[in-house]
């Protein structure tokens, strides 16, 4: 069995900055220490894009001493709101493909992960993702190089429809390419972000989780325009369990309230 932790959405910014009243940099670090403390067992943690609000080298600064010191190894995506080059700057190990794409592959003992970079620099709709032709050839690669082990998929941009009708129209563009692929494979489960909400689908055939964000979240406005509107409820995280070919997903609202154990009784 293998457990993945996943934060996503962090939108840092230099303090004293925040988002709506709330610090991008306190609830992370919050998190982080709160899944340190309940999964130290943890086999690795993935940040799966929107690492900061404006993909400056300052908000880069602010995240790399945040991620020091953590009981497991981390990958990062690129989000919408993120910049390449800053990035690798602050970031020069993050792997990266021949064409420079923040990509990485990385095997577990029963599973193999991929995360894969959304960002669309030239998008026609600003804040919209895309996997071209050399991101795409590369995931191909990926998946014929794990002979059939059980594959998890990250990325940022949902690669299906999901209900926020905003959300959706800067979403994934060429999405049914991305689904067409991963279907000849043995992927598990996709992950991804930037709806800032919990979401489970089956879309074409395949499962898929959306996390919420670690700092602020989208309301509820199912069918409405928009994608600016933002929340302060509780900042979570993602927690992925591994057993053989099954996948079971949980979320962790880390900034409820503590509960003692004398507040549970058993039913």
């Amino acid at each position: 069995m293998s457990k993945i932790l996943v934060m996503t959405d962090l939108h840092l910014v230099v303090p004293p900055e925040t988002i709506i009243d709330l610090s991008p940099a306190e609830r992370l670090a919050e998190g982080l220490a709160h899944a340190a403390k309940m999964h130290p067992d943890a086999d690795h943690l993935v940040l799966t894009g929107d690492l900061t609000n404006e993909g400056t080298p300052a908000q880069y600064a602010v995240l790399k001493p945040l991620l020091a010191d953590l009981p497991w190894p981390v990958t990062m995506l690129m989000g919408n709101h993120d910049l390449r080059e800053p990035f690798r700057a602050s970031f020069p190990d993050a792997p990266v493909t021949e064409e420079g794409f923040v990509q990485a592959v990385i095997d577990l003992p029963d599973v193999r992960l991929i995360t894969l970079d959304t960002l669309d620099t030239e998008a026609e709709v600003l804040h919209s993702g895309v996997l071209c032709p050399a991101r795409l050839n590369w995931l191909k690669a990926a998946l014929d190089g794990a002979d059939g082990k059980p594959c998890l998929v990250f990325l940022h941009h949902p690669p299906f429809d999901t209900g926020f009708n905003g959300m959706d129209g800067i979403g994934l563009t060429n999405a049914p390419e991305l689904l067409a692929l991963t279907a000849e494979y043995n992927v598990r489960h996709l992950f991804a972000g930037h709806i800032h909400r919990t979401i489970t689908a089956t879309v074409a055939g395949q499962s898929m989780t959306v996390f919420k964000s670690t700092c602020h979240q989208m309301p509820m406005l199912l069918g409405q325009e928009g994608f600016g509107h933002s929340v302060p409820e509780p900042g979570a995280y993602g927690i992925i369990l591994t057993r053989g070919e099954d996948v079971i997903v949980h979320t962790e609202d880390f900034t409820l309230p503590a509960m003692e154990n004398k507040d549970f009784e058993a039913h």
